[in-house]
């Protein structure tokens, strides 16, 4: 075995982003200019995958535009919302990164542009010449493309939606009880990125009971309140309901919101269980409130409107994290852009409330803390957790998280033998792990507080999760640069944290367990089984590449298993149902 306790680490990452652009050496032979990035952290970028399939035209030419074909117009299209409209926006009016609109293009002018697209900038451009992601050709391509005005993607309304909206098997038709011996409870949906799949794998014996067609990228799988619909969305907006209870479970109906997606959930209020879904858009920006046995779409709302602070109109506030209140007949939903989380009662869609607390902008990933009371959500590029109490829906705490861009998935709750109950969240743009109090009553002073922060095995984690039954809190390095580091999981022992000394972790050699030999896998996503007692990780290679899923003892922290399958392509984001379904991380 190769575990190795580590000393304190600490690496910056500058990256603020989800999806993977890999180093392929210099292409230019001039000099860097000193004030530009060409380190591999700036090469990681916020994916607007599907809208790059999207075909248009160029908007309305002029006399003076740089001459560019049709077809260079599609390519560029395709880049840019595939690699730059998660940060610039998808109608380049800017986000996280500055507005490209003409008005702005044209005073910088076309070499000031290729050199910003060919070396990057200090602020996380990344410089998408020198590492090789663009030829020559692509850069002038780009910076040409930049000076045009921007297409306009199509907008999705009702009767686009009912144009998709499919039910497969009628709910008349679908089993009265459960009709499998599946311990459903203890179930895994495994996402297959690039192969448009979910895999569903038995929790005991590690056998993929079957493969399911779902959408491109599923982002997330969410559980009804009963536990008998697996719900999913992908990257390209389509949703996909599984009933669990048939004989081989199978997808009972689906629909599309849109042309690129994130976000999905279910009613869980007492008497509105599996009552309604609700699933939210990057574009167009909207949220969808559908029946919860057929996924007909009831509602949509768009998100447009006014910047919470600035007061100023934003155009495409994207719908992130949606989360369903135990305490009201409510969903929470975060509007990245503007900065302001929804409370949407559905209680009377008709008459539709919605409570609108002015939290912070650039909203992202989140979850509950341990009463299930609180929600706890970054905001990612200010470097911020905000604090909602579900009970009275009302903003708690706006604190710096003291990292950069925290990214905690749905965080993860623990006793801390000083503080009490905290929450935890890691960061994409550091190696540190910031730990919050999350107990008002017991630890008043404690909470809403960054009680802790200490230091894992680098930047570009993307998760971190731990269970009741657990002592362990695992941190994942997904997407750092170094291949050994973003192959391997840091664990600390939460039980021997004091609160004053910098708590040691050892490390989990994942990807060398996995025997992979092709390829730079990545290991992503820890996730426990339904008793604690395991958890499992992803080790997500290139689609062409072998790819597998690495089972760990949480006791012994030993190997427990590698669950390998030609089927098993690019495996992500994995689902545990009753974690899922009962909010517990």
């Amino acid at each position: 075995m190769n575990i190795q306790t580590q000393p304190v680490r600490r690496v910056l990452f500058v990256g603020a982003a989800l999806a993977l652009a890999l180093s392929a050496g210099s292409a230019f032979a001039q000099d860097k200019p000193k004030d530009h990035a060409d380190d591999a952290a700036s090469s990681y970028v916020p994916s607007m995958t599907t809208l790059g399939e999207l075909q248009v035209e160029i908007p309305g030419r002029k006399a003076d535009d740089p001459v560019m074909t049709a077809e260079e117009f599609q390519r560029g299209t395709k880049f840019y919302f595939e690699r730059c409209a998660g940060c610039h926006g998808v109608l380049r009016k800017g986000a996280t990164g500055k507005p490209l609109t003409p008005d702005v293009t044209r005073k910088l002018g076309y070499q000031h542009l290729h050199d910003f697209i060919t070396y990057g900038s200090p602020a996380g451009m990344p410089n998408w010449g020198t590492s090789g992601d663009l030829s020559e050709a692509d850069v002038d391509l780009m910076a040409r493309y930049l000076l045009l005005e921007p297409p306009v993607p199509p907008e999705f309304g009702m009767p686009e939606m009912l144009a998709t909206w499919k039910v497969i098997v009628a709910p008349e038709d679908r089993p009265t009880k459960k009709m499998n011996d599946w311990a459903i409870d203890n179930l895994f949906s495994v996402t297959l990125r690039d192969s448009g799949e979910v895999a569903l794998i038995d929790g005991a014996d590690y056998s993929i009971k079957t493969i399911l067609k779902t959408g491109y990228a599923v982002h997330i799988s969410r559980i009804s309140a009963s536990g008998r619909y697996l719900i999913v969305i992908g990257r390209d907006a389509k949703i996909v309901m599984i009933d669990l209870w048939m004989e081989t479970p199978g997808p009972v109906a689906e629909v599309k919101i849109g042309v690129e997606a994130r976000s999905v959930e279910t009613s869980k209020y007492e008497g509105y269980e599996d009552k309604y879904a609700i699933g939210g858009a990057y574009w167009p920006p909207q949220y969808v409130i559908m029946d919860g046995n057929t996924l007909e779409p009831l509602k949509i709302k768009s998100t447009r409107g006014y910047i919470y602070d600035e007061q100023v109109y934003h155009p495409e506030p994207r719908v992130a994290a949606i989360l369903a209140s135990h305490y009201r007949p409510e969903f929470l939903v975060n509007v990245k852009e503007t900065g302001k989380i929804l409370m949407v009662d559905y209680t009377d869609l008709k008459n539709l409330k919605t409570t609108e607390i002015e939290a912070e902008r650039f909203l992202h990933d989140g979850g509950l803390d341990s009463t299930h009371r609180y929600f706890i959500t970054a905001a990612n590029a200010r470097n911020k957790l905000v604090v909602i109490d579900t009970k009275t829906d009302k903003l708690v705490a706006i604190t710096d998280t003291e990292g950069l861009t925290p990214h905690p998935g749905r965080g993860a709750n623990f006793i801390h033998p000083v503080y009490g109950p905290v929450w935890a969240t890691s960061h994409l743009g550091d190696d540190s792990v910031a730990l919050i109090g999350t107990d008002p009553e017991g630890h008043p002073d404690n909470a809403w507080k960054i009680v802790s922060t200490f230091y894992a095995l680098g930047g570009g984690s993307l998760f971190v999760k731990t269970h009741p039954n657990s002592k362990h809190l695992y941190v994942d390095a997904t997407l750092n640069p170094d291949a050994e580091t973003s192959a391997s999981v840091a664990v600390f022992d939460v039980t021997t944290m004091n609160g004053e000394d910098e708590p040691e972790y050892v490390t989990l050699p994942i990807g060398e367990w996995a025997g992979i030999a092709d390829g730079q896998p990545r290991v992503v996503q820890p996730e426990f089984n339904q008793a604690g007692t395991e958890v499992w990780f992803s080790v997500w290679n290139a689609k062409d590449k072998e790819s597998a899923i690495v089972v760990v003892d949480d006791k012994t922290l030993e190997l427990k298993a590698v669950i390998k399958d030609p089927r098993l392509i690019t495996p992500t984001g994995k689902f545990n149902v009753f974690n899922t379904r009962k909010d517990v991380y």
